[in-house]
């Protein structure tokens, strides 16, 4: 029996980076051998065991082969007979096909090393085009590593590309996509995740709502970048420059849906944009079973960024409807991350990235004044039921209508 340390913990030590998950691969081994040392099986057909005291993974080397469509499309056969260099060459990119023994050999039978040196991120071998979902785990890495200079090889994007064009996207389950859109979104560079899925075709069919933005023009004195896909590329670049969450920037990612719905001869104005964005939204967030708290403020910040960016200027009773939309008494984090989300959309034209957001204190300040209305003078009036809940209206939209006067010094 021979344990090799495998994939990222190699790669991500070679790189300098910090290591944070160890996976382990046994060549020479039996499911019954790995048992008889307290090894505690992951599943019945998955030959993946658990360490007795760490508890990291540790699988028995295998080979496998395509059997169906999608992700789990596969039979898996795991021997003593099958070699490190068999287990390796199954697995997606070069960088992660690496092992290193006990001694801290370094075992690279298919160039890893020197693709981490050139900054490519490359397939291992033509095996890569039976698996779908390694078209997003590459775009993935493509915005992790970004900011180390790593890019694509041109032979794994037309595989990417094959792969995209075959429909097999198609099989993948929401959740496995989901799991690898929302890991991406978190990494250093997601705008370079989204430019890499249209790079290789594989966002059309994917995201076809947001594929449908590039090439959409916009005023130029509002958005110096003029085309939409590419503001929604510079908003997301904002949400991890500022490190924003998963709903910021999933909410981004979305918020102008609906100006691919704009006829071309209303070009470049997108008169109601926003409602014309909503079902877009809804069936984005339907076909990937989005989390609840990131669908709700993707649909929010589609729904009401217009009014978040006009806020100084809206009347009082807008305003106030705005406020109330978001719960603010309840759910006060929500409508802060609605801010954010604004402010990475503002920020995320050419030119806007070190622009002041002066709509973010204006915002803040005025669900302050809402919510400092105290219920118990009007209690004390005798106010109660529903004639209490529109006295505490009438006296937070007073008391929004107080702040915007002091604000704009009337």
């Amino acid at each position: 029996m021979q344990i090799y340390k495998v994939g990222g913990a190699v790669r991500d030590r070679l790189l300098g980076r910090e290591v944070t998950e160890v996976d382990w691969v046994v060549v020479g081994a039996t499911a019954e051998a790995m048992q008889a040392q307290g090894f505690r099986p992951v599943g019945a057909d998955f030959p993946v065991f658990l360490h007795p005291r760490t508890g990291e993974e540790y699988a028995l080397a295998r080979t496998e082969r395509k059997s169906g469509r999608g992700y789990g499309g596969f039979t898996f056969y795991a021997s003593p007979d099958v070699t490190l260099e068999q287990d390796l060459i199954r697995r997606d990119l070069t960088i992660n096909a690496m092992a290193e023994d006990a001694d801290g050999g370094l075992y690279d039978p298919y160039g890893g090393q020197r693709d981490l040196e050139a900054r490519l991120l490359r397939h291992v071998s033509p095996a890569f085009a039976e698996d779908p979902l390694r078209v997003l785990r590459v775009a993935r890495f493509a915005a992790r590593y970004a900011p180390l200079g790593f890019r694509v090889a041109e032979e794994t994007l037309a595989l990417m590309a094959g792969l995209a064009a075959s429909g097999e996207l198609q099989a993948l389950t929401p959740e496995r996509s989901w799991k690898e859109i929302s890991r991406a979104l978190m990494e250093p560079r997601p705008d370079v995740f989204i430019q890499v899925l249209r790079d290789c075709g594989a966002l059309k069919e994917l995201l076809p709502e947001l594929d449908a933005l590039f090439g959409v023009p916009q005023a130029e004195a509002d958005h110096p970048e003029i085309d939409t896909g590419l503001h929604i590329l510079g908003a997301l670049r904002q949400c991890a420059e500022h490190r924003q969450p998963l709903p910021v920037r999933w909410a981004c990612l979305l918020h102008d849906l609906g100006k691919g719905r704009t006829p071309p001869s209303e070009w470049p104005r997108h008169v109601a944009h926003e409602q014309l964005g909503l079902p877009l939204i809804d069936a984005v967030n339907t076909r990937y079973k989005v989390p609840r708290d990131c669908q709700e403020l993707a649909r929010l910040v589609g729904e009401f960024h217009g009014l978040g960016h006009r806020a100084p200027k809206l009347s009082a009773s807008t305003l106030f409807e705005l406020l109330q939309h978001f719960d603010i008494y309840r759910r006060p984090e929500r409508f802060e991350q609605f801010i954010a989300a604004c402010e990475m959309n503002a920020r995320g034209r050419k030119g806007f990235e070190q622009t002041a957001y002066p709509q973010a204190a204006y915002l803040r300040g005025a669900a302050a004044a809402a919510r400092a209305v105290a219920v118990q003078p009007l209690l004390e009036l005798g106010y109660r039921g529903p004639e209490l809940g529109e006295a505490l209206k009438r006296e937070r939209l007073k008391a929004v209508t107080q702040y915007q006067q002091g604000m704009h010094g009337d």
